[in-house]
């Protein structure tokens, strides 16, 4: 059964590990067991970002993404660990290109993650992300600090030139399914 207070607790210990493949292993366990994680935090009917816990040593979110929603590139200059509870994510890396006028990206390689994957993101990434499905997809989401004080860049979908993150954009993307 799964229990969201001691899911937290288990977080904040591997913390003091400070140990990524701790978090990821805490993270695992979480979404091996979709059925008692949704009796828990709730089977998704829309696509939208819930708050599980933010503080200045992590931030936990439940993310459900709408079909074939995706994302920009992005980045979040923080650790952060993914575990998929139902549906898919496809998530794209990038890499600067050096001395790019714009500071641009370049695609670097893929990852897809499906329901029990679990997967973990260095601080420096910059990854975009697409739900490919025809359903909404599911996913815990735990970044090693506070998610939404980070100072973040995202990278134009026609031109791939850096610029600051734009949150409203982003939360806008959730509410209808476009690129965020």
């Amino acid at each position: 059964m799964f229990d969201l207070d001691q899911f937290l607790a288990d977080l904040k210990a591997s913390l003091g590990e400070r140990s990524r493949q701790a978090i990821k292993e805490v993270v695992a366990r979480a979404v091996s067991e979709p059925g008692a994680l949704l009796k828990v935090i709730g089977e998704p009917d829309k696509a939208g970002i819930k708050l599980l816990y933010r503080g200045d040593d992590m931030t936990v979110l439940n993310l459900a993404w709408n079909p074939r929603q995706m994302t920009l590139p992005h980045d979040h200059r923080l650790w952060a660990v993914i575990g998929m509870y139902g549906g898919r994510e496809d998530n794209m890396f990038w890499r600067r290109i050096p001395e790019s006028a714009g500071h641009q990206v370049e695609l670097a390689g893929g990852h897809a993650l499906g329901v029990g994957d679990v997967t973990a993101l260095g601080r420096d990434v910059i990854h975009s992300v697409v739900n490919p499905l025809n359903k909404i997809s599911g996913a815990l989401h735990v970044y090693g600090g506070d998610f939404f004080a980070v100072e973040r860049s995202q990278w134009d979908a026609e031109t791939l030139v850096e610029q600051p993150f734009d949150h409203a954009m982003a939360r806008k993307g959730f509410e209808d399914g476009r690129a965020a």
